[in-house]
């Protein structure tokens, strides 16, 4: 049986920041690209370009320098956001926008203070628009953890026709048990029309410890990213 290969996506320089007390200025960000990048991570996450000029400038810097990881910037469901992004990889030889929108009910209603028709129509249109400036895009659907699985199938399977490359299952809340979440890797397998076109990537929070555990369950299901960080 061939091994298929898992893409290791290093979100240090992005989530990995916001551990309380972790506090990066663009020197230190660069140091530790390039230690990635030695270490042969596939892509890494290095920042959140509408956020800051700071981001803004150490994902520019990095974009510039790393040559052998694919450098990717975080935006919203936003133009603007995108349009940052966009320019802050524009230097890099392998660039990657990863756009999303919340997909919980507690997002869509709550914190979006929207319709679930409306957040379907928002992400195709961040993918779409994201697409006119870089080939490879990720779609993140945040709080996919407690979205209905139903819902979650509907969403991913308008996004990859929009041009998606790559699917992002987040347990923002860091809410699933590992059961549960292999089911939903699983359910989205079975049930979004092009789900073989595409990559699946896991990125699952440690609020419960179970984060590594929940990342494996979603590799054995079919995911084949791991978004991970080296400090926790």
């Amino acid at each position: 049986m061939a091994h298929k290969h898992i893409y290791i996506f290093d979100t240090t320089l992005r989530d990995g920041e916001q551990v309380p007390g972790c506090q990066l200025n663009t020197d230190e960000k660069i140091e530790i690209a390039l230690a990635l990048e030695k270490l042969g991570v596939d892509v890494m996450e290095v920042g959140f370009p509408i956020s800051s000029p700071g981001d803004f400038e150490s994902v520019s810097k990095i974009s510039g320098i790393v040559k052998d990881s694919t450098v990717c910037a975080l935006s919203r469901a936003v133009e603007k956001d995108i349009d940052a992004a966009a320019e802050a990889v524009k230097k890099a030889r392998l660039s990657r926008i990863h756009t999303g929108i919340g997909t919980s009910d507690s997002h869509v209603f709550d914190k979006l203070r929207s319709s679930r028709e409306q957040v379907l129509e928002r992400g195709v249109a961040a993918v779409k628009y994201a697409k006119r400036f870089v080939e490879d895009v990720e779609f993140y659907a945040e709080d996919a953890g407690r979205t209905d699985n139903e819902y979650l199938a509907k969403v991913l399977e308008a996004v990859i026709a929009a041009g998606a490359t790559v699917v992002n299952i987040p347990d923002t809340t860091g809410y699933c048990l590992p059961w549960q979440y292999g089911a939903k890797i699983k359910y989205l397998k079975e049930h979004v029309k092009s789900i073989d076109k595409v990559h699946i990537s896991t990125h699952c929070h440690n609020d419960l410890g179970l984060a590594t555990a929940n990342s494996i369950a979603g590799v054995e299901h079919g995911a084949t990213q791991v978004e991970c960080t080296i400090n926790g």
